[in-house]
């Protein structure tokens, strides 16, 4: 803070400055009060005076010093769900009455010496290509097999810099089953009622080792498969009885950073579910999904009405609908409706139509 004394110039002045009224420091000799490093607690109401011998000037108009907590930003992912091919925005929000900022991108990976880390988790930051920029938000193109895991920003600014702290992680997740390495539910559906078993296997291809199975929650960081539910194999966690806390997204990753597909779990404590698949199915493919209740008899079969987004598409069904050539119009959120009671909703993904090539020897054949 510099005191300026109009027409009085700086010399043989000296200068009183105040914090709330009371003295901050009774005389100084310079015109300017610095405070470093600055906390919290220096904020107030500042104002100056000079005093030269008898002589006192004007006491200055105040000026208001504000000094807030580190801030951290708030990172969001769109799409957060990822079809082959997609593109994601990164987008980095800090406190919209600063300026200047520059930004820097993270992946997670498991941890590894010598790369930043959260301190409460065991997770790197590796950067991402063009790590640092002034836009608040980056483009990220998927190149090769897509990226399912975590992302961090962080912000910066001034010279020397001063950085924010790093935001919450979020995660990007892919439903496309990779050749190499997936993630197998059995049994294969979305959603599953309380009580009832659920086992879940890191299908392994390469020559990765230490796989481990993850999953995340709305409001709580990823967690292993604990040790209770691990089965025999290593890459395979059984749940023997399902509770509603077990909703989720489930992933497998390896200790050197690959990630298989992510699958989105429901566990519900009604009497409804909703069996859809659990991977993206393909344009053309035939899908049928099932409205299976709780107590259901074996000749039971209620009426059942199933919706597509909110809108009824087919009523008064044996608990059943099939739709004989998926197309990306049918892409959407599902649920079934009974007199017993109502399915939680569950997205069914359609990606693009399979690619087939004709043999050249005869009799030609289709491969695809």
């Amino acid at each position: 803070m510099r005191c300026d004394i109009q027409g009085g110039g700086d010399s043989d002045w000296n200068y009183r400055w105040y914090k709330n009224s009371p003295v901050v420091i009774p005389f100084n000799i310079k015109p300017e009060y610095r405070i470093s490093p600055v906390y919290m607690s220096n904020s107030g109401s500042y104002t100056c005076e000079g005093v030269k011998g008898n002589k006192f000037s004007k006491t200055s108009e105040a000026v208001k010093l504000t000094v807030s907590d580190q801030p951290q930003p708030v990172l969001r992912i769109s799409p957060q769900w990822l079809n082959p091919g997609d593109s994601v925005t990164l987008s980095c929000e800090v406190d919209k009455t600063s300026t200047d900022w520059s930004f820097s991108w993270y992946r997670t990976v498991p941890y590894r010496a010598g790369l930043p880390s959260l301190l409460h988790e065991s997770y790197s930051l590796q950067p991402l290509s063009g790590n640092v920029t002034t836009e608040d938000s980056y483009t990220l193109i998927p190149a090769g097999p897509t990226p399912t895991g975590g992302y961090v920003c962080r912000a910066g600014r001034g010279d020397p810099v001063y950085d924010t702290l790093y935001s919450e992680p979020q995660f990007l997740w892919s439903g496309d089953l990779q050749p190499s390495v997936s993630l197998t539910v059995n049994p294969n559906t979305t959603q599953h009622f309380t009580s009832k078993s659920l086992s879940l296997i890191c299908e392994l291809k390469g020559n990765s080792t230490g796989w481990r199975l993850k999953r995340h929650t709305e409001t709580a960081w990823p967690s292993e498969c604990p040790s209770t539910w691990r089965s025999i194999t290593e890459s395979t966690c059984t749940i023997t009885s399902l509770d509603t806390w077990y909703s989720g997204v489930f992933w497998c990753e390896s200790g050197s950073g690959e990630y298989s597909n992510a699958v989105n779990i429901t566990v519900n404590g009604g009497v409804v579910i909703l069996e859809s698949p659990v991977h993206p199915v393909t344009e053309g493919d035939s899908v049928t999904l099932t409205c299976t209740f709780r107590h259901q008899g074996t000749n039971s079969k209620p009426k059942t009405d199933f919706y597509k987004d909110g809108t009824l598409i087919k009523n008064e069904t044996t608990g059943e609908m099939t739709i004989p050539a998926v197309s990306k119009s049918d892409e959407g959120f599902y649920k079934c409706k009974s007199d017993e009671g109502e399915s939680p909703e569950s997205w069914v993904t359609v990606r693009g139509e399979k690619m087939c090539m004709i043999t050249t020897k005869l009799p030609f054949n289709y491969l695809c």
